[in-house]
């Protein structure tokens, strides 16, 4: 009898050790990976292409940098500097010996772009005067002028004599060309004009 029960026993914890095995498997998560139902298409991933690089944009060499680069000529001489100043009385042009000072400099640079002409008047029978527009540089000292001297007076006057005077003036320059009866003729008939220039 005891060995009946112990049987029945034994066949009792088996069934339920296999039973709960059973749940078990059932209620464990699906490790599996998912398939993809039959019919449906898989996402497909694509790499985006690469942009090809224009050769126009190829980072330039050190050579080819060197020989893009603008050539660069040397600024041609400026040959005005080296040009000397003209004068006219009128109509009459006359030779000049210029002085090598700042006022005669700044004359010139005054003239780089356009000829400098300057109203004259006559003034006390031996000279005409002219205003030049703007002050130069002027280092007056005592001077006794004569005919074809060009002067300074004042800073910003120009006078040109055709007699003589005696005064504190820059000297600028003197006619070369004309004797006393030549300046006489050029500036003791009336007003005039002395147009300078470079040339």
């Amino acid at each position: 009898m005891k060995k009946v029960l112990f049987i029945l026993l034994a066949a009792g914890i088996v069934v339920s050790a296999t039973a709960c095995g059973n749940a078990q498997k059932e209620t464990e998560p699906a490790t599996q990976p998912a398939t993809v139902a039959a019919g449906a298409t898989a996402p497909v991933t694509t790499e985006a292409p690469q942009e090809e690089t224009s050769q126009t944009e190829q980072p330039q060499t050190e050579e080819t940098r060197i020989e893009e680069q603008p050539h660069t000529e040397e600024e041609p001489p400026q040959e005005k500097q080296n040009m000397s100043l003209q004068m006219t009385i009128g109509s009459t042009p006359v030779s000049v010996a210029w002085e090598d000072n700042e006022a005669v400099q700044t004359l010139k640079e005054l003239c780089q772009n356009q000829p400098l002409t300057i109203a004259m008047s006559m003034y006390g029978g031996f000279e005409q005067v002219g205003s030049i527009g703007m002050d130069l540089p002027a280092n007056d000292v005592q001077t006794t002028t004569s005919a074809g001297d060009i002067v300074l007076y004042s800073g910003n006057q120009m006078v040109v004599f055709y007699g003589s005077n005696r005064w504190a003036y820059t000297r600028l320059g003197h006619i070369t060309d004309q004797s006393a009866d030549g300046m006489a003729q050029l500036l003791s008939k009336g007003d005039t004009t002395i147009t300078i220039s470079l040339g």
